[in-house]
């Protein structure tokens, strides 16, 4: 596996940690209506993070499922901030911090990057 694809991956996850971590400093659970709160968030995020974390190993080995969770991720990046700006276009607080804006933006411009990469990879 082509180690650019590998670093971009890291840093695709990186973002996508804190990014996590801002949603829940913005309480994002309330944001999508997800019942729960701050348990049920958390707990949603285990299976994803385990998801992650073996597919920068799966990518790692050069396996399929590596380049397959390559592209969840990269997904997962861009979603974030046309859902994000969505809710900002309607007046929503949540993510108008600089900090957030700039996780969100350097998340899908890095993915986008990747999801590229991951596509050639192939």
């Amino acid at each position: 596996m082509p180690t650019t694809l590998i670093w971009l991956y890291i840093t695709n996850l990186t973002l996508l940690i804190l990014h996590e971590m801002d949603s829940v400093y913005w309480k994002e659970w309330e944001l999508f209506k997800l019942k729960g709160g701050l348990t049920g968030f958390l707990l949603m995020h285990i299976p994803l993070l385990y998801l992650f974390l073996f597919g920068m190993i799966w990518l790692w080995e050069g396996k399929t499922a590596g380049l397959i969770v390559s592209l969840i991720s990269s997904i997962f990046g861009l979603g974030a901030l046309v859902i994000h700006s969505i809710f900002l276009k309607k007046g929503h607080p949540e993510f108008n911090a600089p900090i957030s804006k700039i996780i969100l933006g350097l998340m899908a411009l890095n993915s986008f990057i990747l999801s590229i990469m991951t596509i050639k990879a192939w």
